[in-house]
């Protein structure tokens, strides 16, 4: 297949195109500078010129291919500006998917297992966001694309875990790490017994390609490797790197301790990817998150 990838110079497009590649299959990369467009030329990849700021742009690349994998998302304004994020976001999709229409070409879109997380509960692909859930407003983009199998397109969401690890990660961990050393000690909230999923990006790369080669039309998969993490064990896998101790910082405090990435690593998100891995035969193959804390990120 010749698959248009979005975000494809990111951090999972990046081992995507690869793991494509190795498939059998050629990419319709899409980048918005000359740089962008430059990496792709290297790794042998057609470049698309095109931004999700400006979804018409999009068209041609979704039509000249026979599946799309969306991964770009306006990440710089997730902490100032979420809500237009969002919609950004919604455009793109908007536009894509009724580029698509009738052609029962492969969409897979991307959401994360954050969406559906409630404490004390194991999330499975069959759930539903809580109203309630802070981030729900990820979800409307989810329904957009599920919704878009009864117009005529194999759509797939996949659902992400909030940590996609590997050497590089400039995610949430990398975060945690650093306010571990600016404040000399590695904590976690209340009792730390609170999970969190996560994946390596190569083991990420490789359900996408399983998804746009043979996911039902409709279909929700998780792609987490990893069930979940006690924060309690990652705070103490990066007390012990950085040299600092490891503590218990009380719910209320914890917004001054840690800034704004509190909610996160508050947050209990068990998730389960059994279904996932019993659909498509995906089988995670790469270290978990806390060997990958000791190997890649320090």
């Amino acid at each position: 297949m010749r698959v248009f990838v979005t975000g494809a110079t990111g951090w999972i497009g990046s081992p995507l195109v690869k793991e494509l590649h190795a498939a059998g299959h050629s990419v319709l990369g899409m980048a918005h500078s000359d740089a962008g467009a430059n990496k792709l030329k290297e790794q042998g990849v057609d470049a698309f010129r095109g931004d999700i700021r400006d979804p018409a742009s999009l068209v041609e690349g979704v039509r000249a291919s026979d599946a799309t994998i969306h991964l770009a998302f306006a990440h710089d304004l997730m902490t100032t500006d979420i809500l237009r994020a969002n919609e950004i976001d919604r455009n793109a999709i908007a536009v894509m998917l009724d580029a698509m229409a009738g052609t029962n070409k492969a969409f897979v879109g991307t959401n994360g297992t954050l969406q559906v997380s409630q404490p004390g509960k194991v999330a499975f692909e069959t759930d539903e966001s809580p109203p309630s859930s802070p981030l729900a407003i990820r979800s409307q983009a989810e329904r957009m694309v599920r919704e878009a199998a009864k117009r005529g397109v194999r759509s797939t969401v996949i659902r992400l875990p909030p940590t996609v690890h590997g050497a590089g990660d400039k995610g949430f961990i990398p975060m945690f790490i650093d306010v571990a050393r600016q404040k000399r000690v590695a904590a976690y909230v209340e009792d730390g017994t609170n999970h969190w999923p996560a994946v390596h990006r190569e083991d990420a790369a490789r359900l996408y390609r399983l998804a746009v080669e043979r996911a039902p039309a409709g279909s929700v998969l998780h792609g987490n490797a990893e069930e979940g993490i006690m924060w309690r064990a990652i705070a103490e896998t990066v007390g012990r790197a950085v040299g600092v101790p490891t503590k218990s910082v009380p719910a209320a405090e914890a917004a001054a301790h840690f800034g704004w990435i509190a909610m996160v690593v508050s947050l209990d998100n068990r998730a389960s990817s059994a279904a996932t891995r019993e659909s498509l035969g995906w089988t995670p193959e790469q270290p978990g998150l806390l060997e990958d804390i000791r190997a890649h990120y320090f």
